[in-house]
């Protein structure tokens, strides 16, 4: 019965440490910025490490050309790239944070989170 409550105990601190890492990662995200763009430059999009966006920058020769479409293609595709960005940085980032937590599986299913598929 004693062994379960030492059990129940070390539990309960691994968790604790787990919370206070997870509000450290969020720190840390919250300051990382990435960077994307699309159409050679013309549209480019900032986010922070947790994908939220910061800035949106339009070059204005797609405000002359008045295309509509082709201004909303390249924000779309400029937003895709800097969130894909956003998730190399997650996980990176999560995995500093896993590194030396004995959980067990842990590591590597975190490797997966920032892998492309193929």
């Amino acid at each position: 019965m004693f062994k379960s409550l030492g059990n129940l105990a070390s539990m309960m601190k691994q968790a604790q440490q787990m919370g206070g890492k997870l509000d450290e990662v969020n720190q840390k995200l919250s300051a990382e910025r990435v960077k994307g763009e699309s159409g050679a430059g013309l549209v480019s999009v900032e986010m922070n490490g947790l994908g939220e966006v910061l800035q949106v920058s339009i070059a204005p020769e797609l405000f002359e050309k008045q295309d509509g479409e082709l201004m909303e293609d390249l924000v779309r595709a400029a937003v895709n790239t800097t969130r894909e960005k956003t998730k190399e940085v997650h996980a990176r980032v999560t995995q500093e944070m896993a590194a030396g937590m004995n959980i067990p599986g842990l590591e590597q299913a975190l490797e997966q989170f920032g892998k492309q598929p193929d």
